[in-house]
């Protein structure tokens, strides 16, 4: 999706032990990095020494995975295996055959019940995934930031806004809100499809109404949830 700095390139393998050894993942998690993961490439690190950003407390820098796929499916605990095994900000780019799509979560670091800072893999929300698209396809240009933290925000926010869901930032909307408005969108998305389903299969008359009235007021609140943010809010919003 970006175009990343060559001062800020790596270009190194990362052994899956590597994963291993940090995340403890069930025999079965392994054999799906066997089955589907080819090799993991640490391609670039984003930081202040190659951007000139100063860093947000929890937010020092920003790393880009390459995954090469052997068959161009990968389960999402793939992904997250990876982003709970290493505490930075990761972002994906998955590779099959020439085409590469892009996949990043929202992550955070644990807290506490009082709400402090707490030892522990971090916390991984939802992921934002882009459709597959041909390697060679021109790349966007990193977003403008005063900080990493803002460089992360607006790198996953057009992540949101390139996925299936075409989410856009609201103004005065936080990442996280964002983020939480997306899983609700995801989860009214799949109740829609399951009631539609139902629906053509019932044959009871009464069962329909009931049945048509819970999609339609699914619907309405999908709608609600989907509805953007005026242009100009979301340019002062920076999504």
């Amino acid at each position: 999706m970006f175009l990343y700095p060559e001062r800020a390139r790596k270009d190194r393998i990362l052994p899956k032990n590597k994963i291993y050894g940090n995340a403890q993942p069930t025999r079965a998690m392994r054999q799906r990095f066997v089955t589907e993961v080819d090799q993991i490439v640490w391609r670039y690190v984003l930081g202040t020494e190659n951007l000139n950003l100063p860093p947000r407390p929890g937010i020092e820098e920003i790393q880009i995975f390459e995954i090469a796929l052997k068959t161009g499916q990968l389960k999402e605990d793939v992904l997250r295996t990876i982003d709970r095994a290493i505490p930075s900000l990761i972002f994906f780019e998955l590779t099959f055959q020439s085409q590469v799509r892009f996949a990043a979560a929202f992550k955070r670091p644990p807290v506490s019940a009082a709400g402090d800072a707490a030892a522990g893999q971090p916390v991984v929300e939802a992921y934002f995934e882009t459709p597959w698209q041909p390697s060679t396809a021109p790349r966007l240009l990193l977003p403008v930031a005063i900080d990493l933290g803002g460089l992360y925000e607006q790198m996953l926010r057009q992540h949101m806004l390139a996925s299936p869901l075409g989410l856009h930032s609201r103004a005065g909307e936080s990442l996280a809100q964002t983020v939480a408005r997306g899983v609700q969108i995801r989860a009214l998305r799949r109740e829609c499809q399951r009631l539609e389903t139902v629906l053509r299969k019932e044959i009871q008359f009464n069962r329909k109404v009931e049945i048509n009235r819970e999609l339609r007021q699914s619907h309405a609140e999908l709608l609600v949830l989907e509805r953007a943010a005026h242009p100009a809010a979301k340019m002062e919003d920076g999504g």
